[in-house]
């Protein structure tokens, strides 16, 4: 299934499934009484089988309202709980393409590095990525899978850690380098500007996306290619980094967890390579989705 969260034209927010043919079926229009507030997404995520199977019941033959290109997407989660989850260094030429700024480390970690960014940091797939140079001026692409989180649990094991995946999203873990490397290894702030967190279009559920070790993955800006890879070259799978997560802190449904960024970054760029107001990202995983987001100007901000 690919699900969406959408706004009406009186701004209501819905949640719809996106059908074969691209319509869109309006859950809360479908009739009787769903284990699930139908108008948000953390609670369809919540109600976990239930609610995917009164989908499966209702829906197969419901008419849809038509395509999702003509509504207005928001993040499949626009307001997380928590903070998304992201995952540094979890791609081996990624690791390498930064060891001219980061000299003192060598190797690759033996466990996952986490950071997160706060949830003002999430927009839809088509808006606008906020850009103000009193802010940042080196502001940068990252192209991740996203992980939803559907079944919670706390010192999962790597071997339960794929039932407790709810579905897939698409993310840019976009970043402010220059406020990045002001904060030393703290990277917290530096990948927490508002509205540097594009995500979506949909979630597609974990049993349309069966092997998840193998989507090609990678970004464009302004058409050019910038990066292009596999999530085959994960350094840390993703039973790995749910489990280690998961150690001594429980996850819950609906958490958000950015697995990492391939090389072809623009800060490791020859010479660097920053975003633009003006400038459009595009970013695809295979089978997941592809957001489209244009730089613009903050209000009120330098140009």
């Amino acid at each position: 299934m690919r699900l969406i969260t959408y706004k009406t034209s009186a701004g209501a927010q819905r949640v719809g499934l996106v059908k074969a043919d691209n319509a869109v079926v309006e859950l809360a229009a479908l009739g009787g009484k769903p284990p699930f507030d139908a108008s948000d997404m953390l609670s369809l995520i919540e109600a976990g089988n239930a609610g995917i199977e009164w989908i499966q019941a209702h829906a197969a033959k419901a008419a849809g309202i038509g395509s999702y290109e003509k509504l207005a997407l928001c993040s499949p989660i626009p307001r997380p709980r928590k903070n998304v989850f992201c995952v540094g260094w979890n791609y081996l030429e990624h690791f390498k393409e930064g060891e001219k700024i980061r000299p003192h480390v060598a190797e690759m970690p033996t466990h996952p590095t986490f950071f997160s960014k706060t949830p003002t940091t999430v927009i839809g797939p088509y808006d606008p990525v906020p850009f103000d140079a009193h802010v940042t001026e080196k502001l940068d692409w990252e192209a991740e899978l996203g992980v939803i989180i559907g079944k919670g649990g706390k010192n999962i094991s790597e071997a339960d850690a794929m039932k407790h995946i709810f579905g897939y999203t698409v993310i840019n873990d976009v970043s402010g380098r220059d406020i990045q490397r002001q904060h030393g290894q703290q990277w917290f702030k530096g990948k927490s500007l508002d509205g540097t967190c594009p995500m979506g279009p949909w979630i597609v559920t974990a049993d349309e996306v069966p092997d998840p070790d193998n989507l090609a993955i990678g970004c464009k800006l302004n058409g050019v290619a910038k990066q292009d890879s596999n999530t085959r070259y994960m350094y840390f799978k993703l039973p790995r980094i749910i489990a280690e997560l998961s150690h001594g802190m429980t996850l819950e449904p609906g958490d958000i967890i950015s697995s990492g960024t391939p090389h072809g970054v623009g800060h490791a760029r020859t010479p660097p390579e920053f975003m633009r107001p003006g400038d459009v990202l595009e970013t695809e995983v295979e089978k997941v989705g592809i957001l489209r987001n244009q730089i613009t100007f903050s209000p009120g901000s330098r140009q």
